[in-house]
């Protein structure tokens, strides 16, 4: 079995936690980093999946059929 080190046991989680949606602040709290600038430099390779998975979000957003709001007459009919 090959040896791990608490370290990459440690970032491991920080990587699984931040692609789960995991908020960087509590990813940051919970590693003990002093900054959430400390986390977000060091597991920037998870980034990538985070900008695929908000371009989704936001492409669902704007996709969507918007329900037609009907005229209101104003001309006294």
């Amino acid at each position: 079995m090959p040896r791990v080190r608490i370290h990459d046991l440690r970032h491991t989680a920080a990587t699984l936690m931040l692609r789960r949606g995991v908020h960087p602040k509590v990813v940051q709290e919970l590693l003990g980093h002093s900054t959430i600038s400390l986390t977000l430099d060091t597991y920037s390779h998870v980034a990538p999946a985070l900008h695929a998975e908000v371009a989704t979000h936001m492409e669902a957003l704007f996709t969507k059929v918007q329900p037609r709001i009907k005229a209101s007459r104003t001309d006294g009919d």
